[in-house]
């Protein structure tokens, strides 16, 4: 499977891309049981009402494998077992992508994903209130997969379009968490007053994103437990370039397809 150039525009343009239908259905039904390993007693796979947030006090957990507090559920005990790698992160599907933008052979071998990451329904709680953020560790291009259908409203990977190339000027590195404070806070006080995607979609679907883009988990205001698996691909020359100051070209550590690509044109499908 190759991108098109719409999508690769699209990409470069947005700070992110939907890909339909992607993830191996058998390793999707594995990992929503695999999840229910790592629920506290009242939480029933089988039984909607008890997923209902947020988590009360004595659920709480603040070990990272398995931390729960809130509305969130961030089961990070399975992510490196070998079926959830090849789940998300070296399905041959999102692997051929991936090199098609960051370039053939340049990808680190992934030994593990985050885990499966999830949001509680909100039921009669009001929802937060939205606000993007970056992510502070070093990586190119992250991957969301939902393992179950995510609704309109319910809690999809929210994210705030074209803002991964207004916020990358304002890192003093390329890739590390060191920003220029004012000036971080500016464009994300800008970005906060427009309105972000809902990258709602389906069991399969995933979402491809540039590690500079403003995103959040957002509130989850469906019946539906929002579950999905999370991995960042990241080039062997991280080492090296994570430290530079951001380039003049911002794509200059993608592929040169990529780097190629015009995204003044209006000469676009739809690809969103």
């Amino acid at each position: 499977m190759t991108l098109t150039t719409d999508e690769l525009r699209f990409f470069k343009r947005e700070g992110y891309l939907i890909k339909r239908g992607i993830l191996d259905p058998e390793l999707m039904e594995r990992a929503r049981t695999r999840l229910w390993e790592g629920a506290p007693p009242g939480r029933i796979r089988t039984a909607p009402e008890t997923w209902v947030g947020p988590f009360a006090k004595e659920e709480e957990n603040d070990d990272g494998s398995n931390h729960r507090r809130g509305f969130r559920w961030n089961f990070r005990e399975p992510g490196g077992e070998d079926w959830i790698v090849r789940l998300l992160a070296t399905e041959p599907k999102i692997w051929a992508m991936v090199e098609q933008m960051l370039g053939k052979g340049q990808l680190v071998q992934p030994e593990r994903i985050r885990g499966i990451y999830c949001t509680l329904p909100y039921g009669d709680h009001p929802p937060q209130d939205l606000g993007c953020h970056t992510d502070a560790h070093p990586f190119h291009l992250g991957v969301v997969g939902y393992i179950d259908d995510v609704p309109p409203g319910g809690g999809s990977f929210m994210v705030w379009p074209e803002s991964h190339r207004a916020f990358y000027p304002t890192f003093t590195s390329q890739y590390l968490r060191d920003q220029d404070e004012a000036a971080y806070e500016k464009v994300r006080d800008e970005f906060n007053q427009r309105t972000p995607v809902d990258a709602h979609g389906r069991a399969g679907d995933i979402v491809f994103w540039h590690h500079r883009l403003g995103h959040m988990a957002s509130p989850n205001t469906s019946k539906q437990l929002r579950q999905a698996v999370l991995y960042d691909f990241l080039k062997t020359d991280m080492e090296q370039t994570q430290q530079e100051p951001p380039q003049e070209d911002m794509w200059r550590d993608w592929s040169d397809e990529m780097r190629a690509i015009d995204i003044d044109t209006d000469a676009m499908e739809n690809v969103a």
